[in-house]
């Protein structure tokens, strides 16, 4: 397990509640990906699950200690999607709770841990909904979220909702540098394009794929220069790969926020040259045009499953030029 300095703080809190025999069978924890969540997970797990807790940590030389570094302990559920699966079953979630009302293994507690409740269909979330309203004794469950909007309400209402932030810009930026990410300007402009999470701004910092960014920012100078929005085409649609269009909306953004003279808001702080281009090039009718029709593909790329990248990217984009050229009629 890696530890996060940041982590520490919610660690501390969320144990005194059990401690004190407050802490709730269900926690929903929600959080950005990339803060440390499944880390966090699993130290609270390892705690509950102790037999010899030393404060608010594990001891680590007890059976069950033992078991779980091994990971093989009986008590211990967390389920994982089998490869080409993109959620849990309702056999899956049986099949653990089925488990929950037999006597503990280890005559301790049983911990369910959910790495991403909304992998669950929602037959598995009605199967776990019974539980968590009577739950077994000694059990105690732990999910985790990312869109707490996607649950069911009646899910939400029986856990304890706890809200992981991420760390202040400056914590992780010294985290990142003690990583050995030492760009200031790079590593400000990861964190906020990952909305402030330090480990996805380390994943998004790896050369091969900071590389993919830079591409694009080539791509758009050229799209700027020659007119033609298609251009960005194979740079989008690159391995099936939502973020070059989470990067491509940040950029417009950014330009708004230029226009408006919001320069100290800007996620792009390394392409500041790029975003100054966009605001003189695009007016704000224009950045907005491309802005809404570029959100809305990537709403439905992300909600349509089986849905014809290629195809839903080139609508849009001839969309843009059509906006665009009646936008400038009327300018």
């Amino acid at each position: 397990m890696k530890w996060y300095p940041w982590l520490t703080v919610p660690y501390r809190d969320i144990l005194s509640r059990y401690q004190l025999a407050r802490g709730h069978h269900a926690l929903l924890l929600h959080s950005k990906p990339g803060t440390g969540e499944l880390s966090l997970c699993y130290a609270i797990s390892r705690w509950l699950i102790c037999r010899q807790p030393n404060g608010i940590k594990s001891c680590g030389r007890c059976h069950s200690c033992r078991l779980m570094l091994a990971g093989n302990h009986p008590d211990f559920y967390q389920p994982e999607l089998e490869k080409n699966q993109q959620s849990l079953g309702g056999d899956s979630i049986r099949t653990i709770i089925d488990g929950l009302y037999e006597r503990a293994y280890q005559g301790g507690m049983k911990v369910v841990s959910l790495l991403y409740v909304e992998q669950l269909t929602e037959l598995a979330v009605n199967v776990l909904l019974k539980t968590l309203e009577e739950p077994p004794e000694n059990t105690y469950f732990l999910l985790v979220c990312q869109t707490p909007a996607r649950l069911l309400a009646t899910l939400r209402s029986r856990c304890f909702y706890w809200l992981l932030r991420t760390p202040h810009e400056e914590l992780g930026l010294r985290w990142l540098r003690e990583m050995g990410y030492d760009n200031p300007l790079s590593a400000v402009t990861a964190l906020r394009l990952c909305d402030g999470a330090p480990l996805a701004a380390k994943i998004l910092l790896n050369p091969i794929r900071w590389q993919v960014r830079e591409e694009l920012c080539v791509v758009l100078r050229e799209v700027l220069t020659h007119g033609d929005l298609l251009a960005l085409l194979p740079t989008l649609n690159r391995d099936k790969d939502i973020k070059p269009l989470h990067w491509l909306l940040s950029l417009l953004t950014d330009a708004l926020k230029w226009q408006q003279n919001a320069q100290e808001f800007i996620i792009n702080a390394d392409k500041t040259p790029l975003v100054a281009e966009l605001a003189a090039r695009w007016p704000a009718r224009v950045l907005m045009i491309h802005w809404q029709q570029l959100l809305h593909c990537l709403l439905q790329c992300q909600e349509i499953s089986g849905v014809n990248r290629e195809l839903f990217l080139t609508y849009h984009l001839l969309n843009c030029e059509y906006g665009v050229a009646n936008a400038y009629a009327f300018l």
